[in-house]
């Protein structure tokens, strides 16, 4: 009988240690540039969102949740846990979307404790050695470049449909349209990791413009004149999220998953935003589309710019039944709420910026919100870059309980959600202490103060190092391949780290290597189809050059130019350590444009 029970005893205990032993799967799923509005179960009168509605309805809602105004700051606080200015990112371009070296990563988190991990889509956080996925904790990575595919550092006229993008750092030939995709293959790793814990960061491009979508998506909004397009986005999303949803079911896999989905910021094609006089400002209230009667939308620290919807499903962890979890929560919170959910072991930093929303989930406790968070918005659209240094004081939210400090003025969310009637002259010990906890966060986040994340020069980690010019600080960028084309941009610089000193080849270039375009050439149209894109006429710019300059430490040499020269070559003996690099191309009638593409390679 002893021996009975002692066997009994322990088959449970073998039993009970398995079952600790299999932690939950994470999948982190994050749209671009959708809003809060932008789906059916938050209101929106046109769009169809099924799927979303599905989620929205088994899950657990954050409806206080918020995210960075931009894309690449919300992604760098999601990735770890610290505000995005504190980690390097605050823009996104100008070497001020690097990720800065050393910081704990979601990935890395998971990868330490057992898990696969994976990221298909976006990443928007570098592009070249240490930024990349596979330098931050990604077994396994499927990416565009930049921010949006048919950026500049994006391949050469990738246009949403059987794009190249990179596989692990290498370039790969893929088929389909860019969202199928990114699911699909999260549908694959999923299979070939269903024995073990994976995490998958699933991150869409999509409703980021330029609008493609197939036609099929586009019909049931063309009424919606201007946003067409961009609901379409968001149904194909939709769709493909009930796919993997089913995919997931279909290997036992829904009920010991966590599944987490959220937007990046406020909406940017769902909705038009004018102030009370009629002047156009993101700052504004809607006047056309829809946003959930939120003030401003993407990029505008009004509540309509980084609001965010935040949907949590897993069946095991009693994360269902449609409940609402109240109180003011951010995209810094996710991964220490990761670390205490699933039992993770943090190596290196833990002192997140977030707090873990464990107990307050479970309908526990709620005192961890009892916090103020900030955000801010440090986007410099279509001005001159410079230096790319935060600017204190600009448009900020400190956000506490239904309060909203919003620079100099003070809403209170629970009587006037659209913020019309600034109230700070009524509470003014109010304001002087969310002025104080923005003071505090400040600190907190200027710790660096503006230092630079370089590029990094190490051949033993990447053979060719590619600037874009949306990497280059000083004047106006140029953001996109349109802008490459458009001849646009100016005066640029970034800075290199070399690692490595010795003799290097560094190519500049009009066009990317890709092309096959000499500097002088025409680039030819943009690849599109009216039943899968939404038709743009993009100018072209033909550059007639002379002279080629490029400046890097105490290198400083000009060379002549033919328009038929595809690259200018120059041989460089580079110092270790941190160094400026200038490029500029000189043309006949005196214009100056830097490189948009310059290698970095050893001869």
């Amino acid at each position: 009988m002893r021996f009975l029970t002692f066997f009994i005893v322990s088959i449970i205990a073998v039993v009970t240690l398995a079952a600790k032993a299999k932690q939950p799967n994470v999948i982190v799923l994050i749209t671009d540039d959708q809003g809060y509005g932008d789906m059916s179960c938050h209101g929106h009168p046109v769009l169809k969102t099924p799927e979303l509605d599905r989620l929205h309805d088994e899950g657990v809602r954050l409806t206080d949740f918020h995210v960075d105004p931009t894309c690449a700051p919300t992604r760098a606080a999601l990735m770890t846990g610290q505000y995005s200015a504190k980690v390097g990112v605050w823009l996104t371009f100008g070497s001020r979307h690097h990720m800065r070296r050393g910081e704990l990563t979601m990935a890395e988190v998971f990868q330490q404790n057992g898990y696969e991990t994976a990221i298909f889509g976006k990443w928007h956080l570098g592009d070249n050695y240490p930024f990349r996925p596979m330098d931050r904790g990604f077994d396994e990575s499927l990416i565009h470049g930049g921010g949006v595919i048919s950026e500049t550092p994006d391949f050469w006229d990738n246009n949403y449909y059987d794009d190249t993008y990179s596989r692990n750092g290498e370039p790969e030939k893929v088929e389909g349209y860019c969202t199928d995709v990114w699911f699909n293959e999260t549908i694959d790793f999923v299979e070939k990791n269903q024995d073990k814990p994976f995490f998958v960061y699933l991150s869409t491009n999509a409703p980021h413009g330029p609008l493609h979508v197939p036609e099929s998506y586009r019909q049931p909004y063309l009424k919606e004149k201007g946003r067409t397009e961009f609901l379409g986005m968001i149904a194909n999303i939709d769709e493909n999220i009930g796919k993997l949803r089913t995919r997931l079911q279909e290997l036992s896999l829904d009920r010991d998953t966590i599944f987490v989905f959220l937007n990046d910021n406020g909406t940017n094609g769902g909705a038009l935003t004018h102030l009370d006089d009629g002047t156009a400002s993101r700052n504004g209230w809607t006047t056309a589309g829809y946003n959930a009667g939120m003030r401003g939308r993407k990029v505008s620290h009004y509540e309509g710019g980084h609001r965010a919807a935040c949907f949590m499903y897993w069946p095991n962890g009693d994360l269902v039944g449609g409940r609402d979890v109240d109180g003011v929560t951010a995209h810094i919170d996710l991964l220490p709420t990761f670390v205490e959910l699933c039992d993770l072991k943090v190596k290196g930093r833990s002192d997140f910026d977030g707090v873990s929303l464990a107990d307050v989930l479970s309908g526990g406790n709620d005192s961890a919100l009892d916090r103020s968070v900030v955000v801010h918005n440090q986007a410099r659209f279509n001005q001159p870059v410079g230096k790319g240094e935060l600017i204190k004081y600009q448009f900020f939210s400190v956000m506490k309980d239904d309060w909203r400090l919003v620079g100099p003025e003070l809403y209170n969310l629970s009587d006037d959600p659209a913020q019309r009637r600034d109230v700070a002259a009524q509470y003014p010990e109010l304001v002087q202490s969310m002025k104080a906890d923005y003071e505090k966060w400040w600190e907190n986040i200027s710790q660096y103060g503006n230092a630079f994340c370089p590029f990094v020069i190490n051949p033993k980690k990447q053979e060719t190092v590619v600037i874009s010019s949306q990497n280059l600080l000083g004047a106006k960028v140029a953001y996109s391949q349109r802008s490459v084309r458009k001849g646009e941009g100016g005066e640029g610089w970034t800075v290199i780290d070399v690692e490595k000193p010795g003799v290097y080849k560094i190519g500049m270039r009009r066009w990317p290597r890709e092309s096959g375009l000499a500097i002088g050439d025409a680039a030819g149209a943009y690849p599109m189809d009216k039943s899968t894109h939404k038709m743009m006429k993009i100018p072209q710019k033909v550059f007639d050059p002379r002279t080629a300059r490029l400046q890097v430490g105490d290198f400083d040499e000009t060379q002549k130019v033919e328009a038929s020269d595809e690259e200018i070559v120059f041989e460089v003996k580079l110092k270790k350590g941190e160094q400026r690099i200038q490029t500029c191309f000189t043309m006949a009638d005196g214009m100056e444009r830097a490189a948009y593409y310059t290698y970095i390679e050893t001869m």
